[in-house]
């Protein structure tokens, strides 16, 4: 399985440059909230970085079948099956998949790795099980 994994948490100085990648690589614009990664402050101040951890919920509540598991382990929208009902995005446990309001179909994380490489920290890494 190959995912996204956070590595080094402590690390993480809340530049946002792992979300504006991300939002770039997908949409062209740099913007925290299209980004498929998504970092958040605690109640007591301290940072967490959400990802993607292919857990396929999104999957299991598609009833298009839009979502399925690629030979890495990675899930995948196929933007042709996509009825774009917005289900999956409310299943991700993480709120790490995105919906534009100008898209048709809905984003989520296919551990192409721009988050990691863009990470100035050494925060995130590629993890392949």
């Amino acid at each position: 399985m190959k995912k996204v994994i956070v590595a080094d948490q402590a690390a993480c100085v809340n530049c946002l440059t792992c979300e504006l990648a991300c939002s770039t690589a997908f949409y062209k614009e740099p913007v925290s909230e299209l980004s498929c990664v998504k970092i958040t402050t605690k109640d007591d101040g301290s940072l967490k970085t959400l990802v993607c951890v292919q857990c396929g919920k999104c999957a299991k509540v598609c009833e298009a079948g839009a979502i399925t598991k690629n030979a890495k382990g990675v899930f995948m929208i196929s933007k042709k099956l996509c009825v774009n009902c917005g289900k999956c995005v409310e299943a991700c446990p993480f709120g790490v998949l995105v919906k534009s309001e100008d898209r048709d179909v809905p984003s989520k994380c296919i551990s192409c790795g721009i988050c990691v490489e863009a990470c100035p920290q050494n925060v995130l890494a590629i993890k392949e099980a």
